[in-house]
C-alpha cells in the first residue's frame, strides 16, 4: 500500500527553521521529521512513499538522492574515481518525489499525484506530525467499514493547564496540560479508497483537502474516524519543535516504535 505525504507547504509559523528549508526537513534528533514519519510507516511494512513537493522541494530531492552516500562508510580513490562501500545503514524506502507546485493547496497536491497512486487504497498524512497510532488497527478499521475515507481523530492537549477552585480560593483540582475541550480533531494518518479522487473534480489548486473534499465526504456518509487515544504531536510552531526535540533527547519519543 502506498503512502502519500504532504510536504510542500511554506511553514510560515515556524519561519525560524523554514527560511532555508521546507518544514518536513526540520530535524528532530538529527533527522528530518519527514524521516521520522516514514519510519513510523515502515515499521508496519509500508515502504512505498509518494512525497508531494512544493516549497524548496529540491532540498527533499537532494536529501534522498544522497541518502545512501550519507549513511554509508566509503573509500574514494580520487584519481580513478573509484568508490568502495564498506558499510551502509539505509532504509527499504521506495520514494516517488512529485513537484506539486509552490502555492498549490493540499487538495490540489493530492490530485496531482493521482497517477502515481493508482487504483488501490492508499494512506495519506502530513509531513509535520508524528504519532504512535497503530497503523495495522487503523487499516483494519478502514477495511471493516468499507467507506471511501478514514481519518485518524485525536484529542490534543490544551496549551495551558487548568484549575478548579472553591469559593474561598481553595484549589480543588489541578491538571497540567489536560486534554482539550473534548472535541476530536483531524490528526492526519488517513486511509483512502481511490474513489476519493471523485471529490477532487476540476481545478483543486486553491482548495484545501480539509475543506470541501472532506466536507462532501462527510455529507455523503463516506468519512469515518478512527479514534486514537495515544501520542500525537504536530510541529506547527517553534515551541513544538523544541518539545519534540526534548522528548527525543530524553528517550521519551513515543512515536519511536522502531
Amino acid at each position: 500500500m502506498k503512502v502519500v505525504i504532504f510536504a510542500g507547504g511554506l511553514g510560515t509559523r515556524i519561519a525560524e527553521e523554514t527560511d532555508t528549508r521546507p518544514k518536513p526537513m526540520v530535524e528532530i534528533g538529527g533527522k528530518p521529521i519527514l524521516w521520522h514519519i516514514m519510519k513510523i510507516y515502515s515499521q508496519y511494512g509500508f515502504n512505498d512513499f509518494i512525497i508531494c513537493l512544493g516549497y524548496k522541494g529540491f532540498l527533499i530531492k537532494e536529501y534522498f538522492m544522497q541518502y545512501f552516500l550519507h549513511n554509508s562508510d566509503i573509500t574514494i580513490e580520487l584519481g580513478s574515481n573509484k568508490l568502495d562501500v564498506h558499510y551502509t545503514n539505509t532504509e527499504s524506502f521506495k520514494v516517488t518525489l512529485v513537484d506539486t507546485g509552490l502555492n498549490t493547496k493540499t487538495a490540489g497536491r493530492l490530485k496531482r499525484v493521482q497517477q502515481y497512486v493508482g487504483n488501490e487504497d492508499f494512506m495519506l498524512t502530513y509531513g509535520d506530525g508524528v504519532s504512535d497510532v497503530d497503523l495495522k488497527k487503523l487499516l483494519e478499521f478502514h477495511k471493516a467499514h468499507n467507506k471511501a475515507a478514514t481519518v485518524t481523530a485525536i484529542q490534543p492537549e490544551a496549551r495551558f493547564g487548568g484549575m478548579e477552585m472553591g469559593p474561598d480560593g481553595e484549589v480543588i483540582s489541578f491538571k497540567e496540560k489536560p486534554r482539550g475541550d473534548g472535541k476530536w480533531i483531524n490528526g492526519g494518518f488517513f486511509v483512502l479508497k481511490p474513489e476519493v479522487f471523485k471529490y477532487l473534480d476540476g481545478n483543486m489548486d486553491d482548495t484545501m483537502w480539509e475543506d470541501s473534499p472532506m466536507e462532501h465526504l462527510a455529507k455523503d456518509h463516506q468519512l469515518m474516524a478512527y479514534q486514537h487515544h495515544g501520542f500525537w504531536k504536530c510541529m506547527d510552531a517553534m515551541r513544538d519543535k523544541l518539545e519534540l526535540e526534548a522528548l527525543w533527547q530524553n528517550n521519551q519519543a513515543k512515536w519511536k516504535i522502531w
